[in-house]
């Protein structure tokens, strides 16, 4: 298993060289598509060992994801591990990840957070839980975390995909569309870390449009193959 870790960001220089010092223990290579920036999250990242991607204006997350993956994919890597870069996501959780794709064969690993009312903004609680179980009945697979950004993904499926999302909307553009492809889904559940990091998602807004998304996705709209892929 060679891993990628991909982290799209956004005005993240507090907090990039962290999530990188401590994603580089687990991985083989960290690369950090810096969409647009307007602090120095990518000077600050190339500094910390990634190798950085720039967008010169913001494009979106599903943008910044779409250009890591192109360059992933080119090269010989087995797996592509996506998270944020505002220290949501703890680097000490990647190995669960990895165990749980290696063991149990997995081409899908999403890491899953517990929905804790007591410790998540009431709006943000409501569109994880009720935003998650609609999309796992359309995927056709119990994940309790469909909105998650953290997530591990075989490339060999990838490959096969063409992903046209420009927002938050691609993570659920992916599992339908791998889960379309026959992959192997599931999860795991990783550390809740929403203290000391502001979410830039807009809970009904955005879980509202990716639902409606999610409809396109899964009924009118199917997978294609690229026509070249650099495998």
């Amino acid at each position: 298993m060679t891993v990628a870790a991909l982290i799209p960001a956004l005005d993240e220089a507090g907090s990039i060289a962290a999530v990188i010092a401590g994603v580089r223990r687990h991985v083989d290579e960290v690369i950090v598509v810096d969409d647009g920036s307007r602090d120095e999250t990518g000077a600050r990242a190339q500094a910390a060992g990634a190798t950085v991607l720039r967008h010169e204006h913001n494009r979106g997350k599903g943008c910044a994801v779409r250009t890591g993956l192109e360059y992933v994919l080119a090269r010989p890597f087995t797996h592509v591990l996506l998270m944020d870069g505002d220290l949501q996501h703890r680097p000490d959780d990647v190995p669960k990840l990895t165990a749980a794709a290696r063991e149990r064969k997995l081409d899908l690993v999403v890491g899953a957070r517990r929905f804790d009312r007591a410790r998540m903004p009431r709006a943000r609680y409501y569109s994880n839980v009720i935003g998650s179980r609609a999309l796992s009945a359309f995927i056709g697979a119990p994940v309790r975390d469909t909105q998650s950004g953290f997530r591990l993904v075989a490339c060999a499926p990838l490959r096969n995909l063409v992903l046209t999302s420009t927002g938050y909307e691609i993570e659920t553009e992916m599992l339908i569309r791998l889960a379309q492809l026959g992959a192997r889904i599931g999860d795991v559940e990783v550390t809740l870390a929403y203290e000391g990091a502001r979410s830039k998602l807009r809970p009904v807004r955005d879980t509202t449009r990716t639902c409606f998304l999610a409809v396109y996705y899964r009924y009118l709209s199917r997978p294609s193959k690229p026509t070249a892929r650099v495998n």
